[in-house]
């Protein structure tokens, strides 16, 4: 059968797709020929960036991709596979109920569509037109964001306070919700000037939902399990992250009652908003496998692998003469791994954004952040074992090149 296949690919043409199947990788390197991406043309990274979507976000576990080839050979209820998946999340984030979303961007904008529209099938049409349902959403204006376009993708008017007297005030028959910013926005000098207990306290009496986007609340998996230990009415999670789950899922968590009601809000609904963020059976089994194994994980341990790859890199840097190296504050929820590089751009001859790019376009191709206010920052997470030492003698290059 398997050659049968590779003779049909290549009798249609399709002579360079016969090459990788049954795409195994192994035999690929191997046989010394072209990987996939090489095909393409496009250049794999190390990443030094972090987490971010444009370059990956994160490597899935390895036994991810067995589990989910095995989940996309048959085919299966969607609603009940959500069921039984998001019973098996629930049980491990100590909510009353759970389910699959695109991403926790994903998971957002349902969760705001099952605020505003709940369960009911002509709400659930009409939207975004919110014409007669409740179409506010506060947020503490520190927390606007990018992603909080998620929740206006429902139509929803965004009602910006700034602190707890302003958040009772604006509380009204028209709030459907309240967004708030769980984790760092990437300003680590921000202040938090409302918890979420505050808020709570605020929102619970008058009936409004509480919605935390713990996207950056990772890790560790405690920091989920006591939001829903608080009772907030809706938890965001991206699955695709430092969960290492699949790149495009994340899941959605809280009340039963907003759970059911988001889950009529996406597919496999047709006449929904959410339906084009399609989650496939293959996610779903992929993000309750990588939240089962994160879950139990000793995340003191994989921090002392980051720390021991981080400090090779802060010394090795620290020895490029004139370069002012350290580690950066810590998020507010969560413990990442960050080294700084900075220096006088003037005397150098060279700057923040032209050593990027160097580093961008080298080979191997390294992708860094900017420091603020001067500098570059490199983010030590899933690097494989040398990694740090390739950036390290790339750096020292680039300002030995700078300094001549």
């Amino acid at each position: 059968m398997m050659r049968a296949r590779r003779d049909f690919l290549t009798s249609s043409g399709w002579v360079w797709l016969a090459r990788w199947w049954p795409f195994s990788a192994a035999p690929l390197a191997a046989a010394g020929r072209k990987t996939l991406y090489q095909e393409l043309g496009v250049r794999p990274v190390v990443n030094f960036r972090g987490t971010h979507t444009t370059i990956g976000a994160s490597r899935q576990w390895p036994e991810l991709h067995a589990a989910m080839e095995e989940a996309s050979r048959s085919f299966v209820s969607l609603e009940e596979l959500q069921d039984r998946v998001g019973e098996r999340l629930s049980r491990l984030i100590g909510s009353e109920a759970a389910m699959v979303t695109t991403g926790a961007a994903g998971a957002i904008c349902v969760g705001a569509c099952a605020c505003v529209a709940g369960g009911e099938p002509r709400n659930i049409r009409r939207l975004p037109d919110t014409t007669g349902m409740k179409d506010e959403v506060v947020i503490l204006k520190l927390h606007r964001n990018g992603y909080d376009h998620a929740v206006r993708n429902a139509g929803v008017k965004i009602v910006e306070v700034e602190n707890a007297e302003q958040l009772r005030m604006c509380v009204n028959a028209r709030t459907a919700m309240m967004y708030f910013l769980g984790g760092s926005s990437g300003d680590h000098s921000w202040p938090e000037t409302l918890s979420v207990e505050d808020c709570l306290g605020i929102l619970k009496p008058a009936g409004v939902p509480l919605m935390v986007d713990a996207a950056n609340m990772l890790p560790p998996w405690e920091n989920v399990r006591k939001l829903a230990a608080q009772q907030v009415d809706l938890i965001c999670i991206s699955g695709g992250k430092h969960m290492r789950g699949p790149q495009c899922s994340g899941i959605l968590a809280g009340r039963k009652e907003l759970i059911t009601a988001a889950r009529l809000n996406m597919n496999p609904h047709s006449d929904s908003l959410g339906r084009p963020i399609k989650v496939g059976r293959e996610e779903m089994i992929g993000v309750w496998l990588a939240a089962e194994k994160y879950a139990r994980l000793d995340f003191e341990a994989m921090d002392k692998e980051c720390l021991r790859q981080a400090e090779f890199l802060r010394k090795a840097l620290s020895r490029i003469p004139t370069l002012e190296t350290g580690f950066t504050p810590f998020d507010r929820t969560r413990k990442i791994r960050r080294v700084y590089a900075s220096w006088d751009e003037r005397k150098l001859g060279i700057t923040a954004a032209e050593c990027e790019r160097e580093l961008w376009e080298s080979t191997p191709r390294i992708a860094v952040l900017r420091h603020q206010p001067q500098g570059i920052v490199f983010t030590v997470f899933m690097n494989d074992a040398g990694d740090e030492k390739l950036a390290a003698r790339r750096m020292e290059e680039i300002f030995a090149a700078a300094r001549a």
